[in-house]
């Protein structure tokens, strides 16, 4: 008989793919598919060592201790999911591949799997280990989202593919099989290795798996007496643990059932359960001493076995039920095929094997050859050569970098589209205003920001845009809470006492900016007049971005007015704070005021850069510059492109952003402040750095898709895993229209402060 295969046949070259994620199980975790995906990561970094695979394993919450390097997902928490799409997103991988298995993943049927696919842009390669031909309601709904998800599917047996051909209409093309993968070891006598566990002068039948009734173990029991009877050396020896899911439903009671039938049986002494989660090299040591293995599901639609891979590829002769992975493996004479439930049919087999030593060195002979083909380098070779033509049409495009001058002229159709007599509507359908979600005073203070500092071609009505917008502003002030509201109906009832923080302190920056730059004296006179009756909440306001906002009004109104002392104050408490925030947060890694980065980040460092000028304290505008350099860091691209903090990375501390969702606020925020850096510093570099990010708006981001709607002077909500949130929204809008007048203020050489922001 051939020993061990020595070589395999090389790819031509080396592979294209250089980074991909696996996501499955792992060990420790007791279960087949742990073993399976464990042995695929194992398999690929050994046949591919210059390719980076990265482990995803489910965790199911019952204590086990996974090693470094596999990134665990909480199989019950549905933003767990979404984190990990995020992460893999950011971590350079260039494809997915799923092993997926009906019970594994979270929510009804699996669907918490959907949530991570589908925040993913990359191409996905799906392991089927168990394909439903009757599957449920639920099943089939969720079976189907992930079919149509993949780029291609794996099968391991014919009746896979066609289940999935006749059952689900998935095209011929779309599927592949390639068998379980099987360590590759030279064939070895079993007499020769018997004595190593106290075997010696038996005939051994040996089944392995963890143990649990629907793996047939009873049937093979109840056959033991008519064996010995026939070959009176036989052993039946079974390896494996109880199935953690068992053991937590009932115990060892399945176990203990079996010991008290055998020893009913009288044949206690010729059955060996060994209870333990045996080691992969140990269990292919125990199963070198086989000279019969036993295979006995009773589910017949199981498409897949790795234990029966194992025994096949090191040469064992195999008596099994009639399941779809053992009709197919099992022809040519490699193995018996015996009806499920029938311990008289299972006797007879495996007597007359144990019986027929030629008979059974030519069924291990045949089974060796055919397990040449399931070997794990052979196995990874093709799968690694189907994803990797799933890459060439799915690899990101990214458009060509845009010319600096590429600057869209302030455009205020879509604005005007989006306000009534009352203000600023919040949310868009499309582009069309959604009345059920009303108003709120952080978007009818962005807007008065900007038709206060939109040139005069904007149009000959920002008189009367910039009156709408203060009456609403107006209209918001508590003077009981001595809070602004935020949220009011379309009915214009409004929605609460008092607004957030952020509401309250980017209200004091429209004001400060209306004061400065009011387009009309009544206008300034008036929004000094509400800055200095409202201004001291500042010093209530806790939230870091609230102080900030506040700050950037109150540098613009003492620009003007140098004698304003609540300026000054409001100057001095937040550039102190951010210091303090700064000093306390900061370490080796990581330059910012927080352990976490979140929504409008780059307002804190303009806050810093732009109370220094104003104060003339240059260890604040040091502080500010070094924390955007930091920012402007993390905020870039695999591509040098510009990347904003996504949503999905709110909350992740100490961590490097993930990349979606990403939206307008975050460019704009980004332009302001590499534009007071400019006014500080009289660097280049900040001019080149706000037209950086400014091309994020017409399609230089990570997708290469335009968020900006030039035609109508509109913005889209967000960039996706999958492309654009085609919503057209008052904080897109405004982003996307306070960049404009930014960049061009910028191009211009005016680095006045003139821009806001919001919260996500």
């Amino acid at each position: 008989m051939a020993g061990s295969l020595t070589g395999h046949h090389d790819l031509a070259g080396l592979p294209a793919l250089k980074q991909l994620a696996v996501i499955g199980n792992a060990l420790p975790r007791r279960c087949g598919l742990a073993t399976f995906t464990t042995d695929t990561v194992d398999a690929l970094r050994k046949r591919f060592p210059a390719m980076r695979v990265d482990h995803y394993a489910m965790d199911d919450r019952t204590g086990v201790a996974y090693p470094e390097g596999i990134t665990t997902i909480a199989v019950d928490d549905p933003a767990a999911y979404r984190e990990t799409a995020g992460l893999i997103e950011a971590s350079g991988a260039e494809a997915i591949w799923l092993q997926h298995e009906f019970g594994i993943f979270g929510g009804d049927a699996g669907s918490f799997i959907l949530g991570l696919l589908e925040r993913s842009t990359l191409p996905l390669v799906v392991t089927l280990h168990t394909i439903l031909d009757q599957p449920s309601d639920s099943e089939r709904q969720v079976f189907v989202k992930l079919l149509t998800r993949a780029a291609h599917l794996i099968v391991m047996a014919e009746r896979g593919r066609a289940i999935l051909r006749e059952v689900y209409g998935i095209a011929e093309t779309m599927i592949s099989i390639i068998p379980h993968g099987a360590p590759d070891r030279a064939y070895v006598e079993p007499d020769a290795v018997k004595a190593r566990f106290g075997l010696d002068g038996r005939k051994v039948v040996m089944t392995f798996g963890l143990l649990s009734p629907n793996k047939g173990v009873q049937y093979m029991i109840e056959a033991m007496p008519q064996i010995i009877a026939e070959v009176s050396d036989a052993s039946y020896i079974v390896i494996g643990a109880t199935h953690p899911n068992l053991v937590r439903a009932e115990g060892e009671a399945y176990r203990e059932s079996l010991i008290g039938r055998a020893a009913a049986l009288g044949v206690a002494d010729r059955i060996r359960l060994v209870d333990t989660f045996v080691q992969k090299e140990e269990l292919l040591d125990w199963l070198e001493a086989c000279d019969v293995y036993v295979s006995s599901p009773l589910n017949l639609a199981q498409v897949t076995s790795g234990t029966l891979s194992y025994a096949v590829a090191l040469g064992k002769p195999v008596v099994s039920t009639p399941y779809v992975h053992a009709s197919e493996i099992l022809g040519d004479g490699t193995g018996v095929l015996v009806p499920p439930r029938d311990a008289d049919a299972l006797a007879t087999a495996v007597s007359h094997l144990l019986s027929d030593h030629p008979a059974r060195a030519v069924m291990a002979a045949r089974a060796y050859a055919a397990g040449r083909e399931m070997l794990w380098p052979r196995v990874i070779e093709r799968a690694v050569a189907i994803i990797e033509q799933t890459l060439a049409p799915a690899r990101r495009t990214f458009l060509p970098r845009q010319p600096r001058s590429a600057v869209l002229a302030p455009d205020l159709a879509a604005l005007r589209g989006m306000t009534d007599a009352t203000g600023m509507f919040q949310h868009g359908i499309y582009s069309v205003p959604d009345r059920n979600h009303g108003y709120c005073i952080d978007d009818n203070a962005r807007a008065l920001i900007l038709v206060c500092t939109a040139p005069d071609a904007a149009g000959d009505d920002l008189d009367r845009l910039s009156t709408i917008y203060a009456s609403f502003i107006q209209h918001a002030w508590n003077p009981d809470l001595r809070l602004f509201r935020n949220f009011m109906c379309f009915d214009r009832s409004w929605c609460e006492e008092g607004g957030s923080e952020d509401s309250n302190g980017r209200t004091l920056w429209s004001l400060g900016c209306a004061a400065a730059e009011g387009r009309t004296r009544s206008m300034r006179d008036w929004a000094l007049h509400l800055f200095d009756r409202s201004a001291p909440l500042a010093s209530r306001l806790g939230s870091p971005r609230a102080r900030a906002f506040a700050a950037l009004g109150a540098a613009q109104l003492l620009s003007v007015v140098p004698s304003h002392e609540l300026s000054r104050e409001i100057l001095e408490s937040t550039g102190d704070l951010l210091q303090q925030l700064l000093a306390v947060s900061r370490r080796p890694s990581w330059t910012w005021f927080e352990e976490v980065l979140a929504y409008d980040n780059a307002r804190l460092p303009e806050a810093l850069i732009r109370a220094g000028c104003a104060l003339r304290r240059p260890e604040l505008t040091n502080q500010g510059i070094e924390t955007l350099d930091w920012l402007n860091t993390m905020q870039t691209s695999s591509n040098a492109c510009f990347q904003p903090v996504g949503t999905d990375s709110f909350g992740r501390r100490h961590a490097k952003p993930l990349p979606f969702d990403q939206q307008p606020l975050e460019a704009q925020a980004t332009i302001d402040a590499c534009r007071a850096a400019y006014a500080a510093t009289g660097e280049t570099r900040w001019v080149d750095a706000a037209h950086w990010a400014y091309r994020w708006f017409t399609g230089d981001n990570l997708l290469g898709l335009p968020l900006a709607s030039p035609q109508d002077g509109g913005c889209y909500d967000g960039l996706m895993p999958h492309g654009l949130n085609r919503n057209q929204g008052a904080e897109s809008i405004l982003a996307l229209q306070l960049a404009n007048v930014a960049i061009s203020t910028l191009s211009k050489g005016d680095t006045r402060a003139t821009t806001t922001g919001d919260a996500a």
